[in-house]
């Protein structure tokens, strides 16, 4: 360990936690790290990748984590690759070969890649000695950002008959480790946590008023000047706005954030990282991935999404070991804003009955297609995702397979120059899938059902014959219409199982809703913040107070109120609600109208383009329930 280490990686000591991780998996059991962000969790697969037999394959959320750790690793002289959707058919062909020859000892991909059917039956072939999952906290409901398609992880883990597993996160509370740890029978002794203080950064709170910010902001900022920083915002326009304002007081700053074109994100990130730009004004698009370690602070301009967010963008700071400040500007005045984004996640019960009767009227496999029933269903496509986990936890449904509805090539050589590389059967095989392809003037579509009538063919063989010609570059496939296939158990539709959805998904808003309340009051409070932290994410390492948080300095942040609201009473119902009635008609409930005043997008209402009509987002800053409740008293007036 120790040798390759210092050999591939220039280190000549572990950092805290890294050794017994890399020693479990080098004696053939799974585990888990909790390091805080920045604490070298990566290593932790990379050096025993080295001496394991075979492939270690990497599932991680964000193209920017993947492409950050692939660029490492070619630098060190480790056969590292990945597969994602930016890549040119060309490009991703070359993967494939290399993987198929055993030349690549590192494989990354998102969750997301394993839904395809020719991914997984290619994957399937290879033999498999690790799979990492980075970001492992997605993999709870419990944690704040869960993703229904980490759930599968364990299930694809047994059937690409992969021995060992290691889990990677930042933050997670014990709830949440408990949660991964029995997911993927990790044992409890190889589990490893280091805790989440890092005592070179100084945390600070301070209640302001919107007005006052920026007053406050620019002193601080110019003391610190120029100094590598990051400022976090909420929105895409507050960090153009802010950004402007910024450099107009003689601050250099630059806008990042999601509405920005790739190419131009690419090129800010990399004029941040190289030193050319010294302060981002960034939406939290901006930092996964980002290993920069001279941050020298991260401001909060807006709260952050919750208490793990909070910790994971400040982790970005000060990873040389040297102090970094860190600044959130709080209040009140988005608390109904940040609430009424969990409400809007929330299928109304009438949604779920829409999933179940279809599911009762389905007969043997069910097929989805996700954007077409979260249209349909008038369900957001996230929340669609976990509803049939729900589901599938319930036993009503049971993932049989995923495939894409149309594979569509062109050749890139001629047919008779194709059909002379095989003999035999295999030509005659061969030749079939061509000859029964729906034919356009450039493109051809395979057609199973006609290769099926003159040249039976498993679905299985037919997708790697293809998949094998593009690796070849004899073809150029594309994919398209990912359907997902469920087996569906009719006797397990229980009459309360209705009541049984609409409770859990009430718990998670709960939930939801808890953790932002939680935010606020530890910003406001009058502990230790790093200790508060400290026991949020099960940390016993830090048993007293900092002693150089703002708090434990004697700064305790005081909330000014938010500004008084117009009473609900005083709005014209009628006039906000006549125009979304009319585009709504049979279909108007009271939580629907609710979500339009409170400017809450659902698939029905993208659909019915409604955000140019009178009252969308009027009610945005009050509560939803409020406005729910002040909904239901003029529609159900007598």
């Amino acid at each position: 360990m120790k040798q390759s280490l210092k050999q591939y990686f220039g280190f000549s000591t572990f950092r805290a936690g890294q050794e017994p991780v890399i020693e479990a998996l080098l004696n053939g059991q799974s585990a888990a790290a909790i390091f805080p962000t920045g604490s070298g969790k990566s290593l932790c697969y990379q050096l025993p990748a080295l001496h394991l037999p075979h492939l270690t394959l990497v599932v991680s959320p964000l193209l920017a984590l993947i492409q950050d750790q692939l660029q490492f690793l070619q630098n060190k002289g480790i056969s590292a690759a990945s597969i994602h959707s930016m890549q040119t058919p060309a490009e991703s062909s070359s993967v494939y070969s290399a993987l198929a020859d055993g030349q690549v000892k590192i494989l990354f991909i998102s969750v997301e890649r394993l839904n395809s059917e020719r991914f997984r039956l290619f994957l399937k072939k290879l033999p498999i000695s690790l799979l990492v999952v980075d970001e492992a906290h997605c993999i709870s409901e419990w944690g704040h950002n869960f993703r229904p398609d980490y759930l599968k992880l364990a299930q694809y883990r047994r059937d690409f008959n992969i021995p060992q597993a290691l889990l990677l996160t930042a933050t997670a509370t014990a709830k949440v480790v408990q949660d991964m740890a029995e997911k993927f029978a990790i044992e409890a002794q190889n589990i490893t946590l280091t805790g989440s203080y890092r005592g070179n950064l100084n945390i600070a709170a301070q209640g302001v008023t919107d007005e006052n910010k920026l007053n406050l902001l620019i002193p601080w900022l110019k003391s610190r000047m120029p100094a590598s920083g990051i400022i976090y915002v909420t929105l895409q326009k507050s960090a153009e706005d802010l950004a402007h304002l910024l450099t107009q007081q003689g601050i250099r700053a630059t806008p990042y954030h999601a509405g920005l074109a790739n190419e131009r994100r690419v090129a800010i990130q990399e004029r941040f990282m190289s030193g050319e730009l010294p302060l981002i004004v960034a939406t939290i698009a901006f930092g996964m991935g980002i290993d920069k370690s001279d941050i020298r602070f991260v401001v909060h301009y807006d709260l952050p999404k919750s208490i793990e967010n909070y910790a994971q963008e400040i982790g970005r700071a000060g990873r040389d070991g040297l102090p970094a400040d860190c600044l959130v500007l709080a209040n009140k005045n988005n608390l109904n804003i940040l609430e009424n984004f969990v409400y809007g996640d929330s299928p109304e019960a009438t949604a779920v009955d829409y999933i179940l009767n279809t599911i009762s009227q389905t007969q043997g496999q069910w097929e989805v297609l996700l954007n077409s029933l979260s249209s349909l269903s008038n369900i957001r496509l996230l929340t669609l995702k976990t509803l049939l986990v729900y589901l599938e936890l319930a036993g009503v449904l049971q993932p049989a397979y995923s495939y894409y509805a149309e594979y569509k090539y062109k050749l890139l050589v001629s047919e008779n120059e194709l059909l002379d590389r095989f003999k035999d059967e295999r030509y005659y095989f061969v030749q079939a899938i061509l000859q029964s392809s729906d034919k356009a003037r450039t493109w051809a579509t395979i057609n199973f059902e006609t290769l099926h009538s003159f040249y039976p063919s498993e679905r299985s063989r037919v997708i790697t014959a293809i998949d094998y010609l593009d690796q070849q570059g004899l073809i150029e496939l594309q994919t398209k219409q990912m359907t997902q296939v469920y087996k569906v158990f009719k006797e397990s539709l229980s009459a309360d199982l209705r009541a049984q959805l609409v409770l859990r998904f009430k718990e998670k808003e709960a939930s939801e809703v808890a953790r932002i309340h939680f935010l606020l009051d530890f910003f406001a409070s009058d502990q230790c913040l790093n200790l508060q932290l400290a026991h949020y994410f099960s940390d016993t390492n830090l048993q007293q107070h900092c002693g150089h948080c703002s708090v434990c300095m004697g700064a305790i942040a005081v909330m000014p109120q938010p500004p008084v609201l117009r009473p609900l009473s005083e709005y014209n119902f009628a006039q906000l609600s006549a125009q979304i009635s009319a585009k709504l008609t049979e279909q108007k409930t009271p939580v629907l109208l609710a979500r339009f005043f409170c400017g809450l997008t659902t698939p029905l209402f993208t659909r019915l383009k409604v955000r140019t009509l009178i009252g969308f987002a009027e009610l945005e800053k009050y509560r939803f329930s409020e406005v729910k409740a002040w909904v239901e008293e003029h529609l159900y007036v007598k």
